[in-house]
């Protein structure tokens, strides 16, 4: 490196010395978070040298806004001086230090100003809440709140200021098409009741309920109101009656297709209890453990098994078995699925049925009677045209469950539901001066 090379680098690091001397941090604090009426006067080092303090005091000539009707309104005093955490700046923990006013308003009385950087009694700026509510979406609450150097409870203060906000601005205008589902989030039989949007191109949490009750699915319908729950086309939900008789009356126009995912559940775990009560049996009479070991290659699709348990599965079809013939069952019924025309597919469903009940099989024979019981819920995936299925409300489901595991298990329904409806919800956010990340 020559003696020209090594003065130019020099020059130019005393020129971005001098850039980075003059762009103070009130002037960056005016560049990107700036509000009419107030004025960043001072900025200086806390006493722990550890945070940045910046005094804020009103514009000459501004009137204060009052926090209940949002009208300007003549001043009446000052409150002692009041600290509002902001975003940390290069490890720095920034607050923002004013003395709130109060005002005399012709309607609301004597009452606190409105500030546009803060909400109520918060201790956090509005910016910093939405900060650390996206990076909530990221990491748990817990990681969050180490990597900024707050607390849990802060964190948890600014996701339920976001979902707030979001829930009150969100709109349901524009719903078509309803999932209705439960997921277990703690031992003991605990459920919730979820409402997803499946719209082709939104996809969204409409609804948390507490525990998987009439009660608590009707609390949606309440949200929503009348007028929209008549304007629903489609839902999706299982065969559990108390939803079936509750969607029948709100929702009366819509077409209500049945969970394809619980119907396949459903005849596995018959399969399975076949499968079991011959295993028994066998072994009780002597017989040699032939369906030992084969759980698994009869439950899972053909293209799911392994190179042994495809072996073991085309030795078990060829001993006469009630679990055999159980299996062969359901395979023939996956090609339900594959119609188009909901007539052919009504016709296939029939004729199935009808072998079940043939076949002398009682758990198979339970399901057959299930179907027929619901044949219409069940065409109506074919009149749907195949656009809606439980396959989306099934991967919502899993995202919950993964945000529920995230936290390790909250302590409250309240905190759970905020979670969900932050991670799923797709919720409007309140606009800033400044995207800061």
């Amino acid at each position: 490196m020559d003696g020209a090379e090594v003065a130019a680098r020099f020059t130019l690091a005393v020129f971005a010395l001098k850039i980075v001397r003059a762009m103070e941090l009130i002037t960056i604090l005016n560049h990107c978070h700036r509000h009419r009426g107030f004025v960043y006067q001072q900025a200086r080092f806390g006493p722990d040298k550890k945070s940045i303090e910046v005094d804020v005091r009103p514009r000459e000539g501004s009137a204060a806004v009052c926090s209940g009707c949002h009208r300007p309104a003549p001043g009446y005093d000052h409150l002692p001086e009041r600290c509002f955490e902001f975003i940390p700046l290069w490890g720095f923990l920034v607050f923002l230090l004013y003395r709130m006013r109060r005002v005399d308003c012709r309607n609301c009385g004597v009452v606190v100003e409105q500030v546009p950087w803060g909400d109520g009694k918060h201790p956090l700026t509005r910016a910093y809440m939405l900060f650390l509510a996206r990076w909530a979406r990221k990491l748990s609450w817990k990681e969050t709140a180490e990597a900024f150097h707050t607390s849990w409870d802060q964190v948890c203060d600014a996701v339920e200021y976001v979902v707030g906000w979001g829930l009150e601005h969100r709109s349901l205008e524009s719903i078509r098409a309803i999932g209705v589902d439960e997921i277990q989030y703690a031992k003991g039989h605990k459920y919730l009741t979820l409402v997803y949007q499946i719209d082709q191109g939104l996809t969204r949490l409409l609804w948390v309920g507490k525990e998987r009750t009439l009660e608590s699915f009707q609390g949606f319908f309440t949200v929503i109101g009348e007028q929209l729950a008549a304007q629903i086309e489609f839902v999706c939900s299982d065969m559990w009656q108390p939803y079936l008789d509750l969607i029948r009356q709100k929702c009366c126009q819509a077409l209500h297709i049945l969970d394809r995912f619980h119907i396949v559940a459903k005849m596995n775990k018959a399969l399975d209890e076949v499968r079991a009560a011959e295993s028994r049996k066998m072994a009780q009479e002597g017989h040699p453990p032939l369906l030992k070991k084969s759980r698994w290659c009869v439950l899972k699709r053909k293209q799911n098994l392994t190179a042994q348990q495809k072996f073991r599965l085309r030795d078990l079809l060829r001993y006469n078995l009630q679990t055999v013939r159980a299996y062969l069952l359901k395979e023939d019924f996956q090609q339900f699925w594959e119609y188009t025309s909901p007539t052919w597919a009504g016709m296939f469903l029939d004729f199935w049925c009808y072998q079940t009940m043939r076949s002398r099989i009682e758990p198979m024979k339970k399901i057959a009677r299930t179907l027929r019981a619901h044949r219409t819920l069940l065409l109506n995936y074919f009149k749907a045209r195949k656009q809606f299925s439980s396959g989306v409300i099934e991967g919502l489901n899993n995202k919950a469950k993964v945000t529920m595991r995230r936290s390790y298990g909250f302590r409250t329904f309240r905190i759970l539901e905020l979670a969900l409806y932050h991670s799923l919800g797709k919720l409007p956010e309140p606009e800033l001066t400044h995207e800061f990340f």
